[in-house]
């Protein structure tokens, strides 16, 4: 920054600068004048000196010649006393040819003080000798006139004309300088400086505030112009600034608000919630924090488009917002599809459930969105102040990390922050790396579970299931892997390998006589791919088996996010001959509104209703509903997870067409599959005889 000083040195006063240099350029011109004025008198002394000697000697040429003629001493002395008559005469001699004086005279020159000065520019004596003639014989010489003319008396006089014209001159420059001072000062050095004195009141931050005043008499000259140029300029930079100003408040604003939600953004969140805590801790109460996270958003993107997803977002937090009031709750949007909610007071972890299933009820409300009904589920991951952390980072850390862990859990809608997550999660992002080069490390392989009809007693198909030993842990259970898998995106690779191997195996089998049909789970994720059907049609093509011997599982909630593509997709696959069954039936929350629009001509009951089928009752009544579903739709129903023979036998009474489960057969090899399904035909017919 340029500092403005307070007050001006004397001496860097622009007047004093003119005055110096006003009087430098008089001085030196007065003294070249008077130099030059001084130079020519003295020539001009010169002349009058000579032309006197000249006149002198023209005088008393005649009698001087005379007395030389007629050798009169006494004619020759008066010529000489003549001459003493004039001051600068120090020598006067009148001799014969032969040097001999006829008479003379002579005093010393003046002893002056300004001699050594005046010496040097006339001399000290001028010496003049005239020959003496008669003009009846000018060729002859009669003698001589000799006088010395001493110059200090007109020297003298010159001096003082000198002295006199440079003090003239001096005195004249420094009138002129003076004069030349307070005209400029008066006319421009005063005026500059009420202006800069004006231009030190004018506040840098509000500049238009004070403008500068125009000097008095100066409203139409330069200085004039210069100051409404001045105030123009002022003007333009507080205008400049308030533009400006406006730009940071609105950059701060957007910084702070997002601007799709109109909520605060994490960064404003953050010094909320470092307040939130200041005060929980003066007042010694708990507060709940929660992260919410829209389930499989991205699809509602990629399947919908981004103008649906920003409205969805927008939907919830206009929710979000209308049902947690602002005294008792902080919302925010953290980013893409989360938000947080921070109840600001709570009881016990009970309290914070009621709010989290509060939350859950508020995003599952169905978006409409255009021609588009779109139904949302989401997960939530709870920190509690203080008992989680006391860290406004770490308590959103913490509850971040509780919501990616619960995603991984379909079964959790929400969870709380316990110490072990971080290790979970740092598990899962390894395992995520593992699932990454398992294929290439060729550590998958498949294992098939016979399905077996119930009335024949035959084994009619085999559903493939993956399994991965992993180089280091060994078996890693698939309800803890594919969870991940579909997370990061691998299931789309994991899930073309599957399939690749169950057509591979579907023709070993056919070829060696066995036409058994091959059930292959479709992740959700491999559904929202756009090349899955072309994918799926190329595989069986390539391996040449008919399109009715297999059979693809698709859960309830693998449709539920986009009905519209999912069901389209599905559709060309039946087209094409290839089965669908609707995997885990009964766990999902749409499926009887949906299924009547999709090409399904099984549904699996879920394992969890048959694994307490006769004992819990519930639990055999929703396994009759399912059952009397599928007959009325007319859709054969599987059901899986058998594991006794009275399982069995009710199963089969109630109608149930397909069974599979450790009572017929665990998960089996390729090989050893052969060898079950020649084993378990050779007992029914033995069983039969």
């Amino acid at each position: 920054m340029i500092l403005m000083q307070k007050t001006l040195e004397a001496e860097n006063h622009l007047g004093h600068r003119i005055l110096r240099w006003v009087l430098a350029v008089a001085l030196i011109s007065g003294l070249a004048v008077s130099t030059v004025q001084v130079v020519l008198d003295a020539q001009r002394v010169s002349s009058d000196l000579k032309y006197q000697a000249e006149q002198t000697i023209a005088m008393v040429y005649d009698a001087a010649t005379q007395s030389i003629f007629s050798i009169d001493e006494t004619l020759g002395q008066q010529v000489v006393d003549g001459l003493f008559a004039l001051e600068a005469i120090n020598l006067a001699r009148i001799s014969h040819p032969d040097g001999n004086e006829l008479s003379s005279r002579k005093r010393s020159p003046s002893q002056l003080g300004f001699r050594p000065i005046t010496d040097l520019i006339f001399g000290k004596v001028w010496v003049y000798r005239e020959t003496l003639k008669r003009d009846d014989n000018p060729n002859v010489p009669y003698g001589y006139l000799e006088i010395h003319l001493d110059t200090a008396h007109d020297a003298h006089t010159w001096l003082m004309r000198a002295l006199t014209t440079y003090a003239s001159g001096i005195v004249i420059a420094l009138i002129l300088g003076l004069a030349l001072f307070f005209l400029f000062n008066w006319l421009l050095a005063s005026p500059l400086l009420r202006i800069v004195n004006s231009l030190k009141k004018v506040d840098p931050d509000h500049p238009d505030e004070y403008l500068l005043a125009v000097p008095k008499g100066h409203e139409a000259n330069e200085l004039g112009l210069w100051v409404n140029a001045t105030n123009n300029l002022l003007v333009a930079i507080a205008e400049s600034q308030q533009k400006h100003r406006e730009a940071e408040d609105r950059v701060n604003e957007l910084a702070r608000i997002d601007t799709l939600t109109s909520l605060p953004s994490r960064d404003a969140f953050m010094e909320e919630l470092q307040q939130i805590i200041e005060t929980s801790k003066a007042k010694h109460t708990s507060f709940s924090l929660m992260v919410c996270g829209i389930d499989d958003f991205k699809s509602v993107n990629e399947q919908c488009g981004f103008r649906t997803g920003d409205l969805i977002l927008k939907t919830v937090a206009n929710r979000l917002s209308a049902n947690f009031p602002a005294d008792r709750f902080a919302l925010a949007r953290l980013g893409s599809d989360q938000f947080v909610i921070v109840e600001k007071k709570v009881r016990d972890n009970f309290h914070a459930a009621e709010t989290a299933e509060k939350t859950l009820s508020i995003v599952g409300v169905p978006v409409e969105a255009g021609s588009h009904r779109i139904s949302m589920t989401s997960t939530l991951g709870i920190s509690i102040f203080p008992n989680d952390a006391c860290e406004a980072d770490r308590l959103l850390q913490s509850a971040e990390q509780t919501m990616a862990l619960a995603k991984q859990n379909s079964q959790t809608r929400f969870q709380f922050f316990v110490a072990s997550i971080d290790q979970e999660i740092r598990d899962r992002k390894q395992m995520e790396k593992d699932l990454a080069r398992a294929i290439q490390n060729q550590e998958f392989h498949i294992v098939y579970q016979p399905q077996i009809n119930l009335e024949t007693k035959r084994v009619i198909g085999a559903e493939a299931l993956l399994r991965w030993k992993h180089p280091e842990h060994g078996f890693v259970a698939p309800d803890r892997f594919i969870p991940i898998a579909e997370t990061s995106g691998s299931i789309v690779e994991i899930g073309k390998w599957v399939l690749e191997q169950a057509c591979k195996q579907a023709s070993l089998w056919a070829s060696a006589g066995s036409y058994l049909r091959i059930a292959v789970n479709l992740s959700a994720v491999q559904l929202r791919q756009d090349s899955i059907v072309d994918d799926i049609l190329a595989c069986i093509a390539k391996y040449q088996i008919p399109p009715g011997r297999l059979e693809l599982e698709v859960t309830e909630t693998s449709f539920m996010t986009n009905m519209t593509d999912a069901v389209a997709k599905l559709h060309k696959l039946h087209r094409a001959g290839i089965s669908i069954a609707v995997d885990d039936f009964g766990t999902g929350y749409s499926s009887l509104t949906y299924l009547k629009k999709m090409p399904v001509q099984h549904l699996k009951i879920d394992k969890q209703f048959i694994q307490d089928l006769l004992v819990n009752e519930e639990d055999t009544r929703i396994a009759n509903t399912i059952i009397d579903l599928g007959r009325s739709l007319n859709l054969t129903v599987i059901a899986e997870g058998v594991e006794t023979a009275e399982q069995e036998h009710y199963l089969s009474e109630r109608g149930c067409k397909l069974a599979q489960g450790y009572f017929f057969s665990r998960p089996l090899l390729p090989e050893d599959f052969e060898n079950f399904v020649q084993t378990f035909h050779a007992n029914i017919v033995e069983n039969n005889a």
